[in-house]
């Protein structure tokens, strides 16, 4: 039997799959004092999306040897760039695990207020050990519970947008007072497009799983395509809802922004049975992401750029040192930036993922120029036009970060500096290994 098992229509749900998860539910919140800003930003996060996905699927075709997008910098322009690049990504990995914590928190509140009194840190931080525990068992998530949560995480939003659609639609003039007034600017177009970011994390699903997709030249470009434009309109459609709905200092105060619109839309206290559905999916994700997490790690350790002890596995075969690793990193980080509101720490996490995230994406950008002046057999002209846009997109995101979340990414990445020159050292500077070696 083929490898090549997934057509169009099971890689474009991988890319919906992995792209959906809990950011968006805390993003009405986040987006809120970006007023219609948010749609501008939006706007610019879709069209930055499809560019570098275009540019992933163009990669992955090129180089099918290569192990994903390390492998692409690492073959083309040298592993002492490569490694700075996986490192922000694998950073991106860990702080992802705080930030699910805290969207789950926020909604899991709702579902048992009376547990208010405990601190939300702590909350946050047991959702992560938890996890990092049931990993080190050996127990995983079965394909059956992952088609489950992920189906509970879309009845939210496909609730809100019909319900809302049809309040609006009926009595517009309602709601009218709640649109916000903010003027669109290019610089608040810019953070809310920093914000938007996260959510659309894992567009490059299918192209990531290239030497598993039929025909993949043809499948990952629509695959992921359609599945942006699919999450792209859904996750504006819910912002939308929520800014005409909600006023706008409400919403953006909100712990449970999903909760408090539907408040609005079918009466104070009916939305709150709607928080567990988000909550299995929030503590899904965050399974997900915790193994994600120390998979990456291994893969670090596997290829000598961490220490070995990384790489090793307990008698469940999981990676017992990078599990304990990610759930100190994160619980340390996610401490460090926690705010008075878990919308304003969802935010600013939220914002260092991104940053960590930006230099992958750039650096594959050029890549893709490299590979055009060098080798370009197989590749159309037009890919100019898609690399200048993921980097373009890509300095947009970047200034509209703002300093803190960039000079967070900064030291996180600079951290790395001297475990690279420290693991090169330490194995007599042997050559890297090929590309999927």
């Amino acid at each position: 039997m083929s490898d090549r098992q997934l057509g169009l229509g099971m890689a474009t749900a991988l890319v919906v799959g992995n792209t959906i998860g809990m950011g968006i539910f805390m993003q009405p919140a986040a987006l809120a004092p970006f007023g219609l800003n948010a749609l501008t930003g939006w706007i610019a996060v879709i069209l930055g999306c499809v560019c570098l996905a275009i540019t992933f699927a163009a990669l992955a075709r090129k180089l099918p040897q290569a192990d994903g997008p390390f492998g692409y910098v690492r073959s083309t322009l040298g592993e002492s760039l490569a490694f700075p690049v996986l490192w922000s990504y694998w950073i991106s990995c860990w702080v992802t695990l705080p930030v699910l914590a805290i969207g789950t928190t926020g909604y899991f509140l709702n579902v048992f207020p009376a547990l208010r009194s405990v601190p939300a840190a702590v909350i946050a931080v047991s959702f992560m050990w938890i996890f990092v525990g049931v990993n080190l068992l050996g127990l995983r998530s079965g394909g059956r519970v992952q088609v489950v949560t992920s189906l509970l995480k879309v009845i939210p939003l496909i609730l809100v947008i019909v319900v809302g659609a049809v309040s609006i639609l009926s009595t517009p003039g309602d709601y009218a007072s709640n649109l916000p007034t903010n003027p669109i600017t290019l610089h608040a177009s810019m953070g809310a497009a920093a914000v938007a970011l996260y959510t659309m994390l894992g567009f490059e699903s299918a192209a990531v799983a290239a030497s598993r997709v039929k025909n993949p030249e043809t499948t990952i470009p629509r695959a992921t395509l359609i599945g942006i434009l699919f999450v792209g309109v859904i996750y504006v459609a819910a912002v939308t809802i929520g800014i005409l709905v909600v006023p706008q200092a409400t919403l953006a105060a909100s712990d449970a922004p999903f909760v408090t619109i539907l408040d609005h839309l079918i009466g104070a206290g009916d939305g709150r049975w709607l928080s567990l559905f988000i909550v299995i999916s929030g503590l899904g994700c965050l399974n997900g992401w915790t193994l994600l997490s120390a998979e990456l790690t291994r893969t670090l350790a596997t290829h000598r750029l961490l220490p070995e002890v990384l790489g090793e596995s307990n008698r469940n075969g999981v990676p017992w040192a990078s599990l304990l690793l990610a759930g100190t990193l994160g619980t340390a980080v996610g401490l460090m930036n926690y705010t008075s509101t878990l919308v304003g720490a969802f935010t600013k996490l939220s914002l260092i993922v991104s940053a960590a995230n930006l230099p992958l994406y750039a650096c594959c950008a050029f890549v893709l120029f490299y590979l055009l002046r060098k080798n370009a057999a197989g590749l159309s002209p037009a890919l100019w036009v898609a690399g200048l846009g993921g980097v373009a997109f890509a300095a947009f995101a970047f200034f509209g970060l703002g300093w803190e979340p960039f000079f967070w990414a900064l030291a996180l990445c600079a951290a790395g500096v001297p475990v690279y020159f420290w693991m090169r050292r330490k194995r007599g500077d042997v050559p890297a290994a090929a590309p999927g070696g």
